[in-house]
């Protein structure tokens, strides 16, 4: 008797079992359940082992000890988007600072000309009105100095970055993206695209190599702003730029920085005495030139004192870098020497002696 109610109980046990299986598996319940992943997966920065956490937990901090394009891949995806209009400036701590008077944007097409040196139909500065413009950066000491210098006026300027500073200093140049000043381009290698012994394809690759260096070091697209080296045009380069949409920057007064002879004191007095004669202008300077850096502060005193203000410029679409050229740069990236900002106990220490 016992065995047979016994029997009897499992069987009731077994068809519930089946009934609940056969109502589980029908229902809508168990389709999510077969698509849910069977663990829910931890935090990414959970997962990883301290120094890559801490990584993760901070996206826009660069590792600047890393090859280029790891640099560049983290710098992409931490990057902002590029600013194509004026964005409300911060208040200006210094009451009686330079300032920006205004800022203009440039619509590209076709590449225009800028600076009468070279260019002289579009006439669009204001008496007493000046741009301030930087070439060969990012370099460390005078491209931060510059910064600094800018700052403490509260007033923006464009700098014409060479491809190999970007790709030796990307950190350096995101500090000048960063602080809202207008990024254009200056070759990869400061070569003289004038020069009889460059090819066409030579010249084409000195200037897509530069642009695309450029964007690999900012994590963004630069403004389609350019400047020959040497202010030397070749012909078939200008057309070029015209065809590529990116506006050509000569300028209206040169500071001679770069010469040898230079000194804070001359690049000031060089370029007030230009700029009282030609009563405004684009002023070309150099931030990779440390004099430069010395006289900038002194230099942005006398153009308030001389009654002067400052124009940005700034470009209405960023400029658009050719696929093919990212890669090369990318490519090229772990041949590029990489400089370092840690100090030197924290990368070379003594352990035996």
């Amino acid at each position: 008797m016992r065995s047979a109610l016994g029997l009897m109980a499992a069987s009731v046990i077994a068809a519930a079992l089946i009934a609940a299986v056969w109502f589980w598996t029908s229902s809508p319940r168990a389709e999510l359940a077969s698509s849910a992943p069977a663990t829910v997966p931890a935090a990414k920065s959970e997962r990883l082992p301290p120094a890559e956490a801490a990584k993760a937990a901070a996206p826009d901090t660069v590792d600047v000890t890393a090859t280029i394009p790891d640099r560049f891949a983290a710098a992409t995806q931490a990057a902002p988007a590029p600013a194509v209009v004026a964005q409300p400036a911060a208040p200006c701590a210094n009451p009686d600072a330079l300032g920006v008077s205004r800022v203009v944007e440039v619509d590209t097409t076709g590449g225009p000309g800028f600076g009468f040196e070279h260019f002289k139909q579009l006439d669009f500065l204001q008496d007493k009105e000046v741009v301030l413009t930087f070439d060969d950066g990012p370099w460390p000491g005078n491209t931060p100095a510059v910064l600094k210098a800018l700052a403490d006026q509260c007033t923006k300027a464009v700098f014409f970055s060479i491809g190999k500073h970007a790709s030796y200093h990307p950190e350096i140049l995101r500090q000048v993206l960063a602080a809202g000043h207008t990024v254009g381009t200056h070759t990869w290698s400061h070569a003289n695209l004038n020069s009889k012994k460059l090819t066409e394809q030579q010249v084409k690759d000195e200037i897509e190599k530069g642009f695309s260096a450029v964007k690999l070091a900012l994590g963004t697209a630069p403004a389609p702003f350019f400047r020959f080296p040497e202010l030397q045009h070749n012909p078939a380069a200008v057309a070029y730029l015209g065809q590529r949409n990116v506006a050509i920057f000569s300028c209206d007064l040169d500071s001679f920085d770069f010469r040898k002879t230079s000194t804070p004191d001359k690049v000031v007095q060089t370029v007030m005495t230009k700029l009282d004669k030609l009563g405004k202008g684009i002023i070309l300077m150099h931030d990779f030139q440390r004099h430069t850096a010395e006289a900038l502060p002194e230099l942005l005193r006398r153009l308030k004192a001389g009654g002067y203000k400052v124009v940005q410029m700034k470009a209405k679409e960023p400029l658009q870098t050719l696929p093919e050229y990212d890669e090369m740069v990318m490519k090229d990236g772990s041949k590029v020497a990489v400089t370092s900002v840690r100090p030197v106990s924290s990368v070379v220490q003594t352990v035996s002696q």
